[in-house]
Protein backbone atom coordinates (compact mmCIF):
# COMPACT_ATOMS: atom_id res chain seq x y z
CA UNK A 1 0.00 0.00 0.00
CA UNK A 2 1.34 3.48 -0.91
CA UNK A 3 2.27 6.02 1.74
CA UNK A 4 -0.47 8.35 0.52
CA UNK A 5 -3.09 5.62 0.81
CA UNK A 6 -1.97 4.76 4.33
CA UNK A 7 -2.39 8.38 5.37
CA UNK A 8 -5.71 8.55 3.57
CA UNK A 9 -7.12 5.81 5.77
CA UNK A 10 -6.89 8.18 8.72
CA UNK A 11 -9.67 10.27 7.18
CA UNK A 12 -13.32 9.50 6.55
CA UNK A 13 -14.52 10.54 3.12
CA UNK A 14 -12.70 10.08 -0.19
CA UNK A 15 -12.88 13.80 -0.92
CA UNK A 16 -11.39 14.80 2.44
CA UNK A 17 -8.65 12.19 2.01
CA UNK A 18 -7.70 13.58 -1.40
CA UNK A 19 -7.74 17.18 -0.21
CA UNK A 20 -5.59 16.40 2.82
CA UNK A 21 -3.07 14.45 0.79
CA UNK A 22 -2.80 17.17 -1.83
CA UNK A 23 -2.33 19.76 0.91
CA UNK A 24 0.52 17.67 2.35
CA UNK A 25 2.20 17.46 -1.04
CA UNK A 26 1.70 21.17 -1.64
CA UNK A 27 3.33 22.04 1.69
CA UNK A 28 6.45 20.11 0.69
CA UNK A 29 6.72 21.74 -2.72
CA UNK A 30 6.18 25.25 -1.36
CA UNK A 31 8.99 24.65 1.17
CA UNK A 32 11.31 23.53 -1.62
CA UNK A 33 10.33 26.51 -3.78
CA UNK A 34 11.15 28.99 -1.04
CA UNK A 35 14.54 27.36 -0.44
CA UNK A 36 15.35 27.61 -4.15
CA UNK A 37 14.32 31.28 -4.18
CA UNK A 38 17.34 32.13 -2.01
CA UNK A 39 19.57 31.69 -5.07
CA UNK A 40 18.63 33.96 -8.00
CA UNK A 41 20.63 31.80 -10.41
CA UNK A 42 18.63 28.62 -9.83
CA UNK A 43 15.25 29.88 -11.02
CA UNK A 44 13.39 26.90 -12.46
CA UNK A 45 16.03 24.36 -11.33
CA UNK A 46 13.57 22.31 -9.29
CA UNK A 47 10.99 22.29 -12.08
CA UNK A 48 13.62 21.28 -14.63
CA UNK A 49 15.09 18.46 -12.52
CA UNK A 50 11.57 17.23 -11.79
CA UNK A 51 10.70 17.22 -15.51
CA UNK A 52 13.97 15.55 -16.53
CA UNK A 53 13.44 12.92 -13.83
CA UNK A 54 9.89 12.26 -14.97
CA UNK A 55 11.03 11.85 -18.57
CA UNK A 56 13.82 9.45 -17.68
CA UNK A 57 11.68 7.40 -15.30
CA UNK A 58 8.97 7.13 -17.97
CA UNK A 59 11.58 6.07 -20.53
CA UNK A 60 12.58 3.24 -18.17
CA UNK A 61 8.97 1.95 -18.22
CA UNK A 62 8.58 2.28 -14.46
CA UNK A 63 5.07 2.15 -12.95
CA UNK A 64 3.17 5.44 -12.90
CA UNK A 65 3.43 5.62 -9.11
CA UNK A 66 7.23 5.31 -9.29
CA UNK A 67 7.40 7.96 -12.01
CA UNK A 68 5.35 10.35 -9.86
CA UNK A 69 7.46 9.68 -6.78
CA UNK A 70 10.72 10.22 -8.67
CA UNK A 71 9.36 13.43 -10.18
CA UNK A 72 8.54 14.68 -6.67
CA UNK A 73 12.00 13.68 -5.50
CA UNK A 74 13.47 15.76 -8.31
CA UNK A 75 11.56 18.79 -7.05
CA UNK A 76 12.51 18.25 -3.41
CA UNK A 77 16.13 17.08 -3.72
CA UNK A 78 17.79 20.38 -2.71
CA UNK A 79 15.62 21.11 0.32
CA UNK A 80 18.68 20.97 2.59
CA UNK A 81 20.28 24.00 0.96
CA UNK A 82 18.26 26.01 3.46
CA UNK A 83 21.16 25.26 5.81
CA UNK A 84 23.86 26.68 3.50
CA UNK A 85 24.85 30.27 4.40
CA UNK A 86 24.00 32.95 1.83
CA UNK A 87 27.65 33.94 1.39
CA UNK A 88 28.39 30.43 0.14
CA UNK A 89 25.16 29.76 -1.73
CA UNK A 90 25.34 33.06 -3.65
CA UNK A 91 29.12 33.32 -4.02
CA UNK A 92 30.08 34.73 -7.42
CA UNK A 93 33.42 32.87 -7.55
CA UNK A 94 34.20 29.17 -7.37
CA UNK A 95 33.91 27.62 -3.93
CA UNK A 96 36.92 26.86 -1.75
CA UNK A 97 37.40 23.34 -0.43
CA UNK A 98 36.07 24.43 2.97
CA UNK A 99 33.00 26.01 1.40
CA UNK A 100 32.37 22.90 -0.65
CA UNK A 101 32.40 20.86 2.57
CA UNK A 102 29.52 23.05 3.77
CA UNK A 103 27.62 22.45 0.52
CA UNK A 104 28.09 18.70 1.03
CA UNK A 105 26.00 18.84 4.21
CA UNK A 106 22.78 19.66 2.35
CA UNK A 107 21.54 16.08 1.72
CA UNK A 108 21.58 15.24 5.43
CA UNK A 109 20.23 18.66 6.41
CA UNK A 110 17.36 18.18 3.95
CA UNK A 111 16.50 14.80 5.38
CA UNK A 112 16.58 16.02 8.99
CA UNK A 113 14.35 18.90 7.97
CA UNK A 114 11.84 16.62 6.25
CA UNK A 115 11.97 13.60 8.54
CA UNK A 116 8.93 14.59 10.64
CA UNK A 117 6.67 15.26 7.65
CA UNK A 118 3.95 12.64 7.01
CA UNK A 119 5.10 12.22 3.38
CA UNK A 120 8.85 12.25 4.06
CA UNK A 121 9.23 8.72 2.74
CA UNK A 122 8.28 9.80 -0.78
CA UNK A 123 11.44 11.86 -1.19
CA UNK A 124 13.91 10.40 1.31
CA UNK A 125 16.19 8.62 -1.14
CA UNK A 126 16.24 11.47 -3.68
CA UNK A 127 17.14 13.98 -0.96
CA UNK A 128 19.72 11.88 0.88
CA UNK A 129 21.51 10.17 -2.01
CA UNK A 130 21.31 12.32 -5.17
CA UNK A 131 25.05 13.13 -4.87
CA UNK A 132 26.16 9.54 -4.39
CA UNK A 133 28.11 7.99 -7.31
CA UNK A 134 28.43 4.43 -8.64
CA UNK A 135 32.20 4.56 -8.02
CA UNK A 136 31.67 5.31 -4.32
CA UNK A 137 33.20 8.79 -4.52
CA UNK A 138 29.98 10.70 -3.89
CA UNK A 139 28.53 12.10 -0.69
CA UNK A 140 27.36 12.08 2.07
CA UNK A 141 27.78 8.32 2.71
CA UNK A 142 30.00 7.11 -0.14
CA UNK A 143 27.45 4.59 -1.41
CA UNK A 144 28.39 2.65 -4.54
CA UNK A 145 26.70 0.79 -7.37
CA UNK A 146 23.35 -0.80 -6.61
CA UNK A 147 23.50 0.43 -3.01
CA UNK A 148 22.42 3.81 -4.38
CA UNK A 149 18.60 3.83 -4.47
CA UNK A 150 16.80 3.96 -7.82
CA UNK A 151 15.30 7.42 -7.25
CA UNK A 152 18.67 8.92 -6.36
CA UNK A 153 20.42 7.43 -9.40
CA UNK A 154 17.85 9.05 -11.68
CA UNK A 155 17.64 12.41 -9.90
CA UNK A 156 21.44 12.58 -9.63
CA UNK A 157 21.87 12.42 -13.42
CA UNK A 158 19.15 15.02 -13.99
CA UNK A 159 20.50 17.36 -11.31
CA UNK A 160 24.03 17.24 -12.74
CA UNK A 161 22.78 17.81 -16.29
CA UNK A 162 20.77 20.85 -15.23
CA UNK A 163 23.74 22.24 -13.31
CA UNK A 164 25.93 21.93 -16.40
CA UNK A 165 23.41 23.52 -18.78
CA UNK A 166 22.42 26.35 -16.41
CA UNK A 167 24.20 29.68 -15.98
CA UNK A 168 25.97 30.46 -12.70
CA UNK A 169 27.49 33.79 -11.56
CA UNK A 170 30.96 32.62 -12.65
CA UNK A 171 30.09 30.88 -15.96
CA UNK A 172 27.50 30.50 -18.68
CA UNK A 173 25.59 27.25 -19.04
CA UNK A 174 27.18 24.84 -21.50
CA UNK A 175 25.48 23.53 -24.66
CA UNK A 176 23.32 20.44 -24.33
CA UNK A 177 25.67 18.40 -26.53
CA UNK A 178 28.67 19.11 -24.29
CA UNK A 179 26.77 18.23 -21.10
CA UNK A 180 25.59 14.95 -22.66
CA UNK A 181 29.16 14.15 -23.70
CA UNK A 182 30.36 14.68 -20.12
CA UNK A 183 27.68 12.32 -18.82
CA UNK A 184 28.65 9.76 -21.46
CA UNK A 185 32.34 10.02 -20.50
CA UNK A 186 31.50 9.36 -16.84
CA UNK A 187 29.08 6.45 -17.15
CA UNK A 188 29.73 3.89 -14.45
CA UNK A 189 31.82 6.39 -12.49
CA UNK A 190 29.83 9.47 -11.59
CA UNK A 191 26.62 8.33 -13.28
CA UNK A 192 24.66 5.07 -13.38
CA UNK A 193 25.56 3.46 -16.69
CA UNK A 194 22.20 2.09 -17.79
CA UNK A 195 20.20 5.14 -16.72
CA UNK A 196 22.83 7.53 -18.07
CA UNK A 197 22.77 5.86 -21.48
CA UNK A 198 18.99 6.27 -21.67
CA UNK A 199 19.24 9.91 -20.58
CA UNK A 200 21.90 10.66 -23.22
CA UNK A 201 19.71 9.02 -25.86
CA UNK A 202 16.80 11.25 -24.81
CA UNK A 203 19.03 14.30 -25.12
CA UNK A 204 20.38 13.30 -28.53
CA UNK A 205 16.80 12.84 -29.73
CA UNK A 206 15.93 16.42 -28.67
CA UNK A 207 13.56 15.30 -25.92
CA UNK A 208 15.20 17.59 -23.34
CA UNK A 209 15.30 20.78 -25.42
CA UNK A 210 11.94 22.11 -24.24
CA UNK A 211 13.07 21.91 -20.60
CA UNK A 212 16.64 23.21 -20.73
CA UNK A 213 16.74 26.93 -19.96
CA UNK A 214 13.04 27.05 -19.01
CA UNK A 215 11.27 27.69 -15.71
CA UNK A 216 7.93 26.17 -16.74
CA UNK A 217 6.38 24.48 -19.76
CA UNK A 218 6.91 26.78 -22.74
CA UNK A 219 8.42 29.59 -20.65
CA UNK A 220 12.15 30.20 -21.15
CA UNK A 221 14.21 32.10 -18.61
CA UNK A 222 14.68 35.72 -19.65
CA UNK A 223 17.92 37.67 -19.57
CA UNK A 224 18.81 40.36 -17.08
CA UNK A 225 21.19 42.68 -18.93
CA UNK A 226 23.53 42.66 -15.90
CA UNK A 227 23.23 39.12 -14.55
CA UNK A 228 22.15 36.77 -17.34
CA UNK A 229 19.14 34.41 -17.36
CA UNK A 230 17.64 35.21 -13.95
CA UNK A 231 14.20 36.57 -14.92
CA UNK A 232 11.42 34.08 -14.24
CA UNK A 233 8.06 34.56 -15.95
CA UNK A 234 4.91 32.68 -14.97
CA UNK A 235 1.93 31.34 -16.85
CA UNK A 236 -0.78 33.95 -17.15
CA UNK A 237 1.53 36.96 -17.20
CA UNK A 238 0.59 39.64 -19.69
CA UNK A 239 2.20 42.56 -21.47
CA UNK A 240 2.82 45.41 -19.06
CA UNK A 241 3.65 43.22 -16.05
CA UNK A 242 6.80 43.98 -14.09
CA UNK A 243 9.41 41.34 -13.29
CA UNK A 244 12.60 41.71 -11.28
CA UNK A 245 16.07 40.24 -11.25
CA UNK A 246 16.56 38.80 -7.79
CA UNK A 247 20.32 39.20 -8.12
CA UNK A 248 20.70 42.91 -8.94
CA UNK A 249 17.00 43.89 -8.33
CA UNK A 250 16.76 45.39 -11.83
CA UNK A 251 13.19 46.08 -12.98
CA UNK A 252 11.86 44.85 -16.33
CA UNK A 253 8.51 45.23 -18.05
CA UNK A 254 6.97 42.58 -20.28
CA UNK A 255 5.91 43.38 -23.83
CA UNK A 256 4.34 41.35 -26.62
CA UNK A 257 6.48 40.99 -29.75
CA UNK A 258 5.64 38.59 -32.59
CA UNK A 259 3.20 36.82 -30.30
CA UNK A 260 5.79 36.21 -27.57
CA UNK A 261 6.37 37.96 -24.25
CA UNK A 262 9.73 39.70 -24.02
CA UNK A 263 11.27 41.64 -21.13
CA UNK A 264 12.63 45.16 -21.41
CA UNK A 265 14.62 47.05 -18.76
CA UNK A 266 12.98 50.10 -17.22
CA UNK A 267 16.22 51.47 -15.74
CA UNK A 268 14.76 51.22 -12.24
CA UNK A 269 15.47 48.96 -9.30
CA UNK A 270 12.90 46.93 -7.40
CA UNK A 271 12.04 47.49 -3.77
CA UNK A 272 12.57 44.75 -1.17
CA UNK A 273 8.86 43.95 -1.52
CA UNK A 274 9.21 43.65 -5.31
CA UNK A 275 11.94 41.01 -5.06
CA UNK A 276 10.44 39.12 -2.15
CA UNK A 277 10.12 35.44 -3.11
CA UNK A 278 6.63 34.13 -3.75
CA UNK A 279 5.85 30.52 -4.58
CA UNK A 280 4.36 29.82 -8.01
CA UNK A 281 1.17 28.26 -6.69
CA UNK A 282 -0.22 27.57 -10.16
CA UNK A 283 2.84 25.52 -11.16
CA UNK A 284 2.93 23.75 -7.80
CA UNK A 285 -0.79 22.96 -8.04
CA UNK A 286 -0.27 21.30 -11.42
CA UNK A 287 2.54 19.13 -10.09
CA UNK A 288 0.50 18.21 -7.00
CA UNK A 289 -2.52 17.15 -9.05
CA UNK A 290 -0.37 15.18 -11.48
CA UNK A 291 1.55 13.38 -8.72
CA UNK A 292 -1.36 12.76 -6.35
CA UNK A 293 -3.42 11.16 -9.10
CA UNK A 294 -0.65 8.63 -9.90
CA UNK A 295 0.27 7.95 -6.28
CA UNK A 296 -3.35 7.33 -5.30
CA UNK A 297 -4.25 5.21 -8.32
Amino acid sequence: MSLLKEIGQLFGGQESQGNYQEDLLRSLLVMAWMVEARDPYTGGHLWRVSRFSRLLASELDLPDSDVARISLGGFLHDLGKVGVPDQILNKKDRLTDAEYEVIKTHPDVGWRMLAGHPLAGLAETAIRAHHEMPNGKGYPRGLAGADIPLDARIVGICDAFDAMTSTRPYRRGMPIEKALAIIEENLGGQFDRAFGERFVALGQAGALDHIVGHSDEGIPLHECMMCGPTLVLRKGQQAGDHVYCRSCTGEYVTALEAGQLVTKPTGKLGTPLDVEPEADNELIGRLVRESAHALLA
